[in-house]
């Protein structure tokens, strides 16, 4: 159940608008997450196109501003048509229940992160010389190692050169490695080592949403002069562009017109080009003609690394606004890492809940203790199973690419072998079936669903499956390809 909301007396919109941006943010971050961060310690309001979201204390706010602040604002938009200015204010009220348990949904509160950033309705970021203040991230916080070291290096040289040789920089890899991390400390760098220079950072959703107000208003030459006219334009997301052919054709420009002008272009992305499903070849050559660099997850020292960091940060917030948090120990650090693999997102929110409760007790951890605390959040977190194990053991048994698989065609191998990695992506992680979609080239969750009760069925009679391999015609039944493939994925 969600949480109570309530509205101003003032305010032009209605209980159920604040209901529904709420529905809408927890369907956009998954109910789990939901009821973590907002369930029962947050308190939305709406008033005079502003969205007030009640925290009890400055920790919760930082956290969720640096954290959700982008699916915020999709929620608002999405219920009110429009971006609504948002706060993060300290509720008293909320503030002054009672003080929850250890581990508990409130006692996650607590980081430290970026300020609240609210942007133009219009969705327009400014191109100018900006402070750093504007992005929280920098290349100096990054913690480096050998997962992420080439990508952090071409980093740095695109701050270090006036005209690196690497244009496009292309970042990809996986959720929560640190690319966006990169993103901004590259702006964030630029700025310092060139105060006069033109920079623009937006993702890729935003630089759509404008393109198409600009259409729409007539103010075509504005998008495109506020675009082109940098000396670093920083996309982050830039998948989001698949299976939007008019929205690729004015990024491919806008792309030429920068790379032409000596000026530099980086780009994130969830996946390599070649992967990203219904992308243009022009697009995909422009991206591979630079440097193309994949972050892995970070091996056990980074993450240690990692830990100890996010740890200090936390000790550091919470003494500034009178906490009490205890210094996490090396072995509760060396616990976590080795516990925790997939993502530093992942790390830092278990971080989170350990601070919390070391600040709710009073006193410091024991290894028992974090064990107790995290027992969920690392079950929950860390499937044994992830999608690009799924997507290359798929793919070897069909005789087909990951990158056929995110793709639009629709031979019969590779539709084959699309559903059963769908069905095997949602068997074995906790992506819905609207992640799923998007991450298999942005299909939408429909396509997923009846994927997975084609193979349903399939599975049910135990029908015999055809198919054509490199090596020549195949056939199995379908219990069989499913035994095999899910061996193959678990070793």
């Amino acid at each position: 159940m969600m949480q109570g909301t309530i509205t101003d007396g003032g305010s032009r919109t209605t209980g159920s608008d604040v209901t529904a941006v709420t529905e809408s943010l927890a369907e956009r971050i998954g109910r789990e997450k939901y009821r973590i961060w907002f369930q029962d310690c947050t308190r939305f309001a709406l008033a005079d196109e502003q969205l007030r979201i009640g925290v009890p204390n400055p920790f919760l706010a930082n956290w969720l501003a640096g954290h959700f602040l982008k699916e915020i604002k999709a929620a608002a938009q999405s219920v009110l048509g429009l971006v609504p200015e948002i706060s993060f204010p300290v509720d008293p009220e909320i503030s002054g229940k009672r003080r929850p348990a250890p581990g508990s949904a409130q006692a996650a509160a607590g980081t430290k992160g970026a300020s609240p950033r609210t942007s133009r309705r219009d969705g327009a970021a400014d191109v100018g010389s900006c402070s750093t203040g504007h992005l929280r991230l920098t290349l100096d916080s990054f913690v480096v190692g050998t997962s992420n070291e080439l990508a952090y290096n071409a980093a740095r040289a695109v701050v270090r050169e006036r005209q690196s040789p690497y244009n496009p920089l292309f970042i990809h890899g996986g959720y929560g490695v640190g690319k966006t991390h990169l993103l901004q400390g590259i702006c964030n760098g630029v700025v310092q080592a060139r105060p006069g220079a033109k920079w623009l950072y937006l993702s890729a959703e935003e630089f759509a949403n404008q393109f198409v107000l600009a259409l729409k208003t007539k103010r075509l030459e504005a998008f495109r002069s506020r675009m082109r006219q940098t000396d670093l334009l920083a996309i982050d997301d830039i998948h989001f562009l698949a299976s939007k052919p008019s929205t690729q054709e004015e990024f491919l420009h806008t792309f030429n017109t920068i790379n032409l002008a000596g000026k530099q272009v980086v780009l994130v992305s969830d996946a390599h080009p070649k992967l990203i499903g219904q992308l243009s070849d022009k697009l995909v050559n422009r991206f591979v003609s630079g440097m193309v660099v994949k972050i892995e997850p970070p091996d056990f020292e980074t993450r240690c690394a990692i830990c100890r960091q996010y740890s200090e940060k936390i000790l550091s917030t919470a003494a500034g606004a009178g906490g009490h948090a205890q210094p996490l120990s090396e072995d509760i650090v060396r616990f976590v890492a080795d516990c925790v693999r997939t993502n530093v997102r992942e790390l830092e929110g278990a971080l989170v809940k350990l601070t919390a409760c070391s600040a709710l007790q009073d006193g410091r951890l024991t290894l028992s203790m974090a064990q107790a605390v995290l027992a969920e959040h690392i079950e929950r977190c860390d499937p044994i199973i992830h999608v690009a194990d799924i997507e290359s053991t798929v793919s070897a048994y069909f005789g087909v690419t990951p990158a056929q698989l995110h793709s639009s065609r629709k031979s019969h191998t590779i539709s084959l072998a699309r559903h059963f990695s769908m069905y095997l992506t949602r068997k074995h992680t906790n992506l819905s079936s609207s992640e799923v979609g998007r991450h298999m080239g942005n299909k939408n969750h429909a396509t997923v669903l009846v994927a997975c009760k084609k193979i349903d069925e399939m599975f049910a009679c135990d029908e015999e499956i055809h198919w054509q391999s490199p090596h020549g015609n195949k056939v199995a039944r379908t219990r069989a390809i499913l035994a095999q493939l899910e061996d193959n994925i678990s070793h």
